[in-house]
């Protein structure tokens, strides 16, 4: 107990619990644009059932890194490249994230169109397990990073569920931000659009470093902020100036 109270481990589990959280940006962006299909009343129960199951799948890949680590090796390859375990799942849930972002930026185009009644998800069950099969894809990379940074599986278990607690209290808020603001979803599904192109491109060999995509993401988001911010002035100079 002592030695898992040591300096090391705790410099490691804070720096692990950053690392979830920051890797988990994405898989909060997702569980706020999937669970919005949902009823009011099903969304909470959504957003924890699916984070409360990401858990237990990323705490299941570390205790089956022995496995996890032998997805690295190579399986066959096609035109002098090389496909792993790994590269197939980066790609089947880059392709999967792809479609199921087209087809979310089709149907907000067309409620802006229409304005008709949004159409719901089929259930909390069929929207938790798409939460489930996105995090796999996504903490695989950070799963293996977990391992070479902590000798105890102890701080990795828990920095996951320090990580994954922390971003529950953050994940309705985004999900209310995002929904309320069709322009921050348009920009979010934009978000989860270059992360499927950025795990087909890892799944080809073709790494592109997740920072580039963040500062981007950061930078647009910033540029919308203001955006908001100008266009709530002008409303209320507009209805300052029909009052007087």
């Amino acid at each position: 107990m002592v030695e898992l109270l040591s300096f090391e481990n705790l410099a490691a589990l804070l720096t692990l619990t950053l690392l979830e959280i920051v890797l988990g940006i994405d898989n909060i962006v997702f569980i706020a644009v999937l669970t919005g299909k949902l009823k009011p009343s099903e969304q909470p129960r959504a957003r924890r059932l699916g984070l409360a199951m990401a858990m237990i799948s990323r705490i299941a890949l570390l205790l089956a890194i022995s496995w996890v680590m032998h997805l690295k090796a190579p399986l066959f390859s096609v035109l002098g490249q090389e496909f792993s375990g790994r590269d197939l799942i980066l790609l089947a849930g880059g392709l999967f994230l792809l479609g199921k972002s087209v087809h979310e930026i089709h149907d907000a185009i067309g409620e802006e169109d229409h304005e008709g009644p949004r159409k719901a998800a089929a259930s909390v069950a069929s929207a938790v397990a798409q939460i489930m099969v996105l995090d796999i894809v996504f903490s695989l990379d950070s799963v293996i990073t977990a391992v070479g940074m902590a000798q105890h599986v102890e701080v990795m278990i828990a920095a996951i569920v320090v990580a994954v607690g922390i971003m529950m209290l953050f994940a309705e808020r985004v999900s209310h931000f995002i929904e309320d603001r069709p322009t921050v979803k348009m920009l979010a599904l934009s978000f989860l659009l270059l992360i499927g192109v950025m795990l087909v491109a890892d799944g080809l060999g073709r790494h592109i470093p997740k920072g580039y995509i963040y500062f981007a993401m950061g930078f647009s988001l910033l540029v919308e902020v203001l955006n908001l911010r100008a266009r709530k002035r002008r409303k209320a100079k507009t209805a300052a100036a029909k009052a007087s």
